[in-house]
């Protein structure tokens, strides 16, 4: 990787809720261009770090978004500084049209910019939104809703409702659920295009297939901590993984991890 600031990096980041630590001095870095995958068991705290970094539960420790701290910063100011999620329930609206959905993403916040935006006409520019369909690749499915569209495209829409306004770290909470194996293949290649654009990506999946293809560095939760990090080959085989996914080849229990802690 270069030698610039990481996009995002974290020094010690812990999330208590009460007597229960579900993050505990996690420290990682995504860089410019790189897929970097999180997985864990179920409650090992992946979403939970995700929520820390974004603004939506409170933490301890470091984050840092390009170099500049923005731990202690809302939500909406983190989004500003480039940072941008998908939830695990792909929240689109029906109603609207796949352009009409980003446009609502990237809508003036609050009640004087709601009525700035009636009284005007104002629309997000059509670029920005053209900008974010082509880079997944639904330009030309634009002027169609959420409904007409296959699941794989739905999640796809999400990600391209994340990256409009001039997001440079995607953080993907299971984008892949429910995607066949096709459309899973497909999601990786996509997101491959999306990172070699400049993007950092975290992504958290249970898909084991997806993570393992298109990651070039995992780390992995349990309990709340790290206790590994490495290529995905190297993730593979550590003693450590292997244990916290019952006793076999992290490769050979996607199914196992899915149905039971992943």
């Amino acid at each position: 990787m270069s030698d610039q600031q990481p996009l995002l990096e974290t020094r010690d980041l812990s999330v208590r809720y009460g007597g229960v630590t579900a993050n505990q001095d996690v420290s990682l870095t995504v860089e410019p261009g790189e897929i970097v995958g999180l997985i864990g068991p179920n409650g090992a705290g992946k979403t939970t770090f995700v929520d820390a970094v974004t603004g939506f539960a409170r933490s301890t420790g470091e984050v840092r978004v390009g170099g500049k701290r923005v731990d202690g910063l809302p939500p909406h100011r983190r989004r500003r500084s480039g940072v941008a999620r998908t939830w695990q329930a792909g929240e689109l609206f029906d109603e609207l049209t796949v352009a009409q959905n980003l446009a609502v993403a990237v809508q003036r916040p609050g009640l004087r910019g709601l009525i700035r935006d009636v009284l005007t006409g104002s629309v997000p520019p059509a670029a920005t939104i053209g900008s974010a369909l082509e880079t997944v690749g639904l330009v030309d499915v634009a002027d169609r809703r959420p409904p007409e569209l296959s699941l794989g495209q739905q999640k796809m829409v999400g990600v391209a409702r994340a990256l409009v306004g001039g997001t440079s770290l995607l953080l993907l909470d299971e984008p892949a659920a429910g995607l066949d194996t096709h459309e899973s293949q497909h999601f990786g290649v996509e997101l491959r295009r999306i990172a070699a654009a400049g993007p950092g990506v975290l992504l958290i999946d249970h898909d084991m297939s997806l993570v393992l293809d298109v990651c070039h560095r995992l780390y992995v939760l349990d309990f709340g901590k790290v206790i590994a990090t490495g290529t995905p080959e190297e993730i593979r085989n550590a003693p450590q993984v292997v244990a916290a996914y019952l006793g076999s080849p992290l490769v050979d229990t996607a199914a196992a991890v899915d149905g039971g802690r992943s």
